[in-house]
């Protein structure tokens, strides 16, 4: 962990997150292949959708196996409500194609053997998967110490101040994991999601109310004062 004005920030902000919403719920834990699928899925949709579709895949094609066989619009047609299913079914199919070429069998179980540079290294190299959902399936299929930056935790961290205005979710994910020990990657990726969902919207913030306003560079540069001191 580095130790300067923004680490004690970013702490600073992760305290306060907690103090108000809470210690995030554990989501339910996957196998990370299923993580990896789930993921691909949730890419510009709500949760409800997600689960929804995950759900429809599961029970029109029980085994990966019948996902690989399928018709690529047979797959599109089941995962259709999460949305963009003719960009995600074929993303889907072509890293089960990769992962049978590869290693013979339709499973991710053997990056729990790899560090977590190794882990993340080989899910990029798969069709389609960036920094956001290789630490996705890190931290919460596998349990690694992995910071997913969504466009809620950049929108949040670059207005606080945790991050530079110009940061890329890259360097965000690099600078947070520098900033924070690895059991807050869990709690902080959660609750600032939340947050980013509930009071640091991206069109119209509702920043009176924010718990952390008083440390905030977007609410200071806009001169916003507390709910209560109006």
């Amino acid at each position: 962990m580095k130790h300067d004005n923004h680490t004690a920030k970013t702490l600073e902000t992760h305290r306060r997150l907690l103090d108000y919403y809470g210690e995030p719920t554990l989501k339910e834990r996957r196998d990370p292949l299923s993580e990896l699928v789930v993921t691909i899925l949730s890419q510009n949709t709500a949760d409800v959708n997600t689960d929804r579709a995950y759900r429809a895949l599961q029970q029109r094609f029980p085994a990966w196996e019948e996902v690989l066989a399928a018709p690529v619009e047979e797959l599109a047609e089941a995962i259709r409500v999460a949305g963009l299913a003719n960009i995600k079914a074929p993303r889907i199919r072509r890293i089960l194609e990769d992962l049978q070429a590869e290693q013979g069998r339709l499973d991710l179980g053997f990056l729990e053997a790899m560090t977590v540079d190794e882990a993340k290294t080989y899910l990029m190299r798969l069709h389609g998967v960036g920094p956001k959902t290789a630490a996705c399936v890190l931290l919460f299929s596998l349990h690694k110490p992995a910071l997913p930056v969504d466009t809620h935790v950049l929108r949040v961290s670059r207005r606080v101040g945790l991050v530079p205005q110009k940061a890329t979710a890259a360097k965000t994910e690099e600078l947070l994991e520098a900033m924070l020990p690895p059991d807050a990657y869990y709690p902080f990726h959660l609750n600032v999601i939340r947050h980013g969902r509930t009071l640091c919207t991206a069109a119209r913030p509702r920043c009176p109310e924010c718990p952390l306003l008083a440390i905030c560079n977007h609410a200071a540069a806009a001169g916003v004062q507390p709910a209560e001191a109006k």
